[in-house]
Protein backbone atom coordinates (compact mmCIF):
# COMPACT_ATOMS: atom_id res chain seq x y z
CA UNK A 1 0.00 0.00 0.00
CA UNK A 2 3.10 2.51 0.94
CA UNK A 3 4.53 1.73 -2.52
CA UNK A 4 1.00 2.74 -4.48
CA UNK A 5 1.01 5.59 -2.72
CA UNK A 6 4.59 6.43 -3.52
CA UNK A 7 4.43 5.94 -6.54
CA UNK A 8 1.18 8.26 -7.02
CA UNK A 9 2.73 11.02 -5.15
CA UNK A 10 5.81 10.73 -7.82
CA UNK A 11 3.96 10.50 -10.69
CA UNK A 12 1.57 13.62 -9.61
CA UNK A 13 4.68 15.45 -8.78
CA UNK A 14 5.74 14.32 -12.58
CA UNK A 15 2.55 15.33 -13.82
CA UNK A 16 2.69 19.10 -11.86
CA UNK A 17 6.00 19.86 -13.27
CA UNK A 18 5.45 18.90 -16.91
CA UNK A 19 2.32 20.57 -17.11
CA UNK A 20 3.47 23.54 -15.49
CA UNK A 21 6.62 23.37 -17.86
CA UNK A 22 4.35 22.79 -21.32
CA UNK A 23 2.23 26.38 -20.47
CA UNK A 24 3.43 28.88 -23.15
CA UNK A 25 5.41 31.82 -21.91
CA UNK A 26 3.66 34.71 -20.87
CA UNK A 27 3.28 37.45 -23.77
CA UNK A 28 4.16 40.93 -22.84
CA UNK A 29 1.67 43.47 -22.92
CA UNK A 30 2.59 47.35 -23.19
CA UNK A 31 0.26 50.36 -22.87
CA UNK A 32 0.34 53.43 -25.08
CA UNK A 33 -1.25 56.82 -23.96
CA UNK A 34 -2.16 58.83 -26.48
CA UNK A 35 -2.74 62.78 -26.16
CA UNK A 36 -4.36 65.32 -27.92
CA UNK A 37 -4.03 68.76 -27.77
CA UNK A 38 -5.34 72.00 -29.25
CA UNK A 39 -8.87 70.87 -29.62
CA UNK A 40 -11.04 74.14 -31.03
CA UNK A 41 -13.24 73.98 -28.11
CA UNK A 42 -14.19 71.25 -25.30
CA UNK A 43 -17.93 70.08 -26.90
CA UNK A 44 -18.16 66.75 -27.16
CA UNK A 45 -15.88 63.78 -26.93
CA UNK A 46 -13.05 62.53 -28.32
CA UNK A 47 -13.19 58.78 -30.24
CA UNK A 48 -10.11 56.92 -30.81
CA UNK A 49 -9.26 53.94 -32.56
CA UNK A 50 -6.27 51.68 -32.37
CA UNK A 51 -5.57 49.67 -36.21
CA UNK A 52 -3.38 46.69 -36.03
CA UNK A 53 -3.29 45.73 -39.75
CA UNK A 54 -2.09 46.65 -43.03
CA UNK A 55 -4.97 47.89 -45.01
CA UNK A 56 -7.29 49.16 -42.53
CA UNK A 57 -6.89 52.81 -42.52
CA UNK A 58 -8.52 55.20 -44.18
CA UNK A 59 -11.61 53.57 -41.86
CA UNK A 60 -14.09 56.54 -42.55
CA UNK A 61 -16.83 54.15 -41.01
CA UNK A 62 -14.97 53.00 -38.05
CA UNK A 63 -15.55 49.11 -39.12
CA UNK A 64 -11.58 47.58 -39.14
CA UNK A 65 -10.44 48.67 -36.13
CA UNK A 66 -8.95 46.63 -33.34
CA UNK A 67 -9.75 48.56 -30.59
CA UNK A 68 -12.06 51.56 -30.07
CA UNK A 69 -12.48 54.12 -27.09
CA UNK A 70 -14.36 57.29 -26.37
CA UNK A 71 -12.81 59.73 -23.63
CA UNK A 72 -13.93 63.17 -22.34
CA UNK A 73 -12.25 66.57 -23.42
CA UNK A 74 -11.15 69.43 -20.81
CA UNK A 75 -9.71 72.61 -21.19
CA UNK A 76 -9.59 71.96 -25.00
CA UNK A 77 -7.06 68.89 -24.77
CA UNK A 78 -8.10 64.87 -24.24
CA UNK A 79 -5.91 61.74 -23.18
CA UNK A 80 -6.22 58.13 -23.41
CA UNK A 81 -4.18 55.21 -22.64
CA UNK A 82 -4.73 51.60 -24.38
CA UNK A 83 -3.58 49.18 -22.01
CA UNK A 84 -2.68 45.39 -22.67
CA UNK A 85 -1.80 45.90 -26.18
CA UNK A 86 0.10 42.81 -27.41
CA UNK A 87 3.96 43.79 -29.19
CA UNK A 88 3.28 44.69 -32.70
CA UNK A 89 2.78 47.55 -35.00
CA UNK A 90 -0.41 50.01 -34.39
CA UNK A 91 -1.93 53.03 -35.93
CA UNK A 92 -4.45 55.45 -34.12
CA UNK A 93 -7.37 57.41 -35.93
CA UNK A 94 -8.79 60.32 -33.87
CA UNK A 95 -11.96 62.14 -34.54
CA UNK A 96 -12.95 65.33 -32.80
CA UNK A 97 -16.76 64.12 -32.17
CA UNK A 98 -18.46 67.39 -31.65
CA UNK A 99 -21.64 66.45 -31.77
CA UNK A 100 -21.18 62.90 -30.17
CA UNK A 101 -22.70 60.97 -33.17
CA UNK A 102 -19.71 58.15 -33.94
CA UNK A 103 -19.18 58.97 -37.28
CA UNK A 104 -16.84 61.99 -39.09
CA UNK A 105 -19.32 64.71 -40.40
CA UNK A 106 -18.79 66.18 -43.77
CA UNK A 107 -19.12 69.23 -45.01
CA UNK A 108 -22.27 69.76 -47.63
CA UNK A 109 -21.85 67.28 -50.14
CA UNK A 110 -18.02 67.59 -50.28
CA UNK A 111 -15.55 64.72 -48.97
CA UNK A 112 -14.13 67.11 -46.11
CA UNK A 113 -14.28 66.25 -42.22
CA UNK A 114 -16.44 69.19 -40.85
CA UNK A 115 -14.72 68.09 -37.06
CA UNK A 116 -11.17 67.47 -36.18
CA UNK A 117 -9.37 64.31 -37.39
CA UNK A 118 -6.27 63.27 -36.34
CA UNK A 119 -3.77 60.27 -37.75
CA UNK A 120 -0.68 59.12 -36.16
CA UNK A 121 2.50 60.06 -37.62
CA UNK A 122 0.55 62.75 -39.97
CA UNK A 123 1.14 66.43 -39.60
CA UNK A 124 -1.45 67.16 -42.29
CA UNK A 125 -4.25 65.24 -44.57
CA UNK A 126 -5.30 66.00 -48.04
CA UNK A 127 -5.82 64.18 -51.77
CA UNK A 128 -2.31 64.24 -52.57
CA UNK A 129 -1.72 62.95 -48.70
CA UNK A 130 -3.86 60.23 -48.02
CA UNK A 131 -3.58 58.52 -44.42
CA UNK A 132 -2.47 54.54 -44.58
CA UNK A 133 -1.59 52.23 -42.45
CA UNK A 134 2.19 51.99 -43.28
CA UNK A 135 2.48 56.14 -43.02
CA UNK A 136 0.79 55.87 -39.93
CA UNK A 137 1.82 52.94 -38.02
CA UNK A 138 4.49 52.39 -35.03
CA UNK A 139 6.21 50.03 -33.19
CA UNK A 140 4.93 49.05 -29.22
CA UNK A 141 7.32 47.08 -27.70
CA UNK A 142 7.41 48.76 -24.76
CA UNK A 143 4.91 51.58 -22.80
CA UNK A 144 4.73 54.53 -24.60
CA UNK A 145 3.28 57.98 -24.81
CA UNK A 146 2.38 59.65 -28.45
CA UNK A 147 1.38 63.03 -29.21
CA UNK A 148 -1.44 63.22 -32.12
CA UNK A 149 -2.17 66.50 -33.53
CA UNK A 150 -6.01 67.29 -34.65
CA UNK A 151 -6.69 68.67 -37.87
CA UNK A 152 -9.58 71.16 -38.72
CA UNK A 153 -10.35 71.12 -42.11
Amino acid sequence: MKTNIKTLLVLLGIFTFGSSMAQAPQENLYSVIINVENLRNSKGVVQYALYNRDGSIPDEKYERYYRKEIAEISNDRSTLTFNDLPEGKYAISILHDENENGKIDKKFLLPIPNEGVGISNYQSIGFSNRPNFSKASFPVDSNMTMDVKIIYM
